[in-house]
């Protein structure tokens, strides 16, 4: 009775082992493809990593909730981030190198991101 309680525990415990290794390697292609992506290639939802120059920083009224807006842009296309909850992010500047990562919302009249990790690269 063990014996076969002993083989079904290895069994499944195998089936795991295989299902996480998948896991792994489907996340390991999807972060080597998303590093390449263009804005153009960006779709809805999805997890991105881009990398654009800082195109514009409008000015935000003092009545309004603080948020830094920018329009991100490479060859390709623009996308707005948006940081709730600060008025300035220091060396975001325009025309600035930078590079973003967060997920890509479509609820708005334009293509946007929210809250995401951010990595300066030089000015240019």
């Amino acid at each position: 009775m063990f014996g076969l309680l002993s083989k079904v525990g290895d069994s499944l415990r195998n089936k795991e082992s295989q299902s996480s290794d998948q896991q792994l390697n489907s996340h390991a292609t999807f972060n080597a493809v998303i590093g390449d992506t263009t804005i153009n290639e960006c779709l809805p939802g999805a997890h991105i990593e881009i990398v654009g120059v800082v195109k514009a920083l409008p000015d935000r009224p003092l009545d309004r909730p603080p948020a830094v807006e920018i329009m991100v842009f490479d060859s390709t296309g623009e996308i707005r981030v948006i940081w709730l909850g600060r008025r300035k992010i220091p060396g975001i500047v325009e025309g600035r190198s930078i590079k973003i990562c967060g997920r890509l919302t479509c609820n708005t009249e334009q293509p946007t991101i929210f809250n995401p990790r951010y990595e300066l690269r030089p000015i240019k």
